[in-house]
C-alpha cells in the first residue's frame, strides 16, 4: 500500500531489539517518529541512530516515541548496537525493528524498487496520537538525515493542531506565526488579543501562542 498524509498507519507486530513489538500497543497515545534504514552496519545509518539516541530527550519532551527499522534480524541489530555505542558515544535507547521478512517495510511502502528491491529506503514517518500519518520524508542512501529539522516539524504540527495558525518558512519554536486565512479579523481579535501585523489581507503574522515574552 502507499500511505498518504492523514491516512491511518496500519498496525503491525514484529520482532525488535526490545522484544516482540505490537505497534499500536507500544505507541499508545503518543506521537511516533519511525525511521527506516537500508541494512545493518551501514556507515551513514550508524551516525543517524546515534544522533537520535542523543536527541531522545527532545522527542520525549514533545510526547514523541522513537522507533527505528532495519531489515536484518535481532541478533544483527544487537551487534550493530555495540558499534553505535562505541563510535557515536551513545547507546541505543529506543527499539529497532528487525524487519527480516520485509513485512513492515512492505506495509509502510518503504521499499522503492528502483533504488533497491530488497532494502528499505531511508524514510521518516511522523505519526500522531490518532495513528494518522502527518509527515513523510525520504532521503537518498548517501545523505544523512537532519533530525533537528524533524523536531522543528513536530513543533509546527503540534502547535498548528491546537491553534488556528500556520508556520512560515524556516520557522523555529518561539518565532512569529501566520494566522490562517480562514480566520476573520473579528475572530482573530478574540484568538490573538495581543494583535497582529497585516502584510497582505491573506498574510497576517502574530506572536506564537503560548510563547514566552522576552524579559
Amino acid at each position: 500500500m502507499s500511505l498518504k498524509l492523514s491516512d491511518t498507519v496500519p498496525n503491525f507486530v514484529q520482532d525488535s531489539t526490545e522484544g516482540k513489538l505490537d505497534f499500536y500497543e507500544w505507541a499508545g497515545d503518543s506521537w511516533v517518529i519511525l525511521f527506516s534504514h537500508p541494512k545493518d552496519y551501514t556507515p551513514v545509518c550508524t551516525t543517524e541512530l546515534g544522533a537520535v539516541a542523543r536527541l531522545k530527550p527532545e522527542f520525549d519532551k514533545r510526547g514523541v516515541k522513537v522507533l527505528g527499522l532495519s531489515v536484518d534480524p535481532v541478533d544483527s541489530h544487537h551487534g550493530w548496537a555495540k558499534d553505535i555505542a562505541e563510535t557515536q558515544g551513545t547507546a541505543l535507547n529506543y527499539p529497532l525493528i528487525a524487519d527480516h521478512d520485509r513485512s513492515v517495510a512492505t506495509t509502510l511502502d518503504l521499499i522503492h524498487p528502483n533504488a533497491s528491491d530488497t532494502n528499505t529506503v531511508r524514510t521518516v514517518l511522523v505519526i500522531d496520537s490518532a495513528k494518522k500519518l502527518r509527515m513523510t520524508l525520504t532521503y537518498p542512501a548517501s545523505t544523512g538525515r537532519n533530525f533537528p529539522e524533524l523536531l522543528r516539524v513536530i513543533d509546527s504540527l503540534q502547535l498548528t493542531d491546537n491553534h488556528k495558525v500556520a508556520t512560515p518558512s524556516d520557522w523555529k519554536q518561539g518565532e512569529d506565526v501566520i494566522i490562517v486565512p480562514s480566520v476573520s479579523d473579528e475572530e482573530a481579535k478574540k484568538l490573538f488579543p495581543d494583535g497582529w501585523t497585516t502584510h497582505k489581507p491573506y498574510l497576517r503574522t502574530t506572536r506564537q501562542p503560548g510563547a514566552k515574552t522576552a524579559a
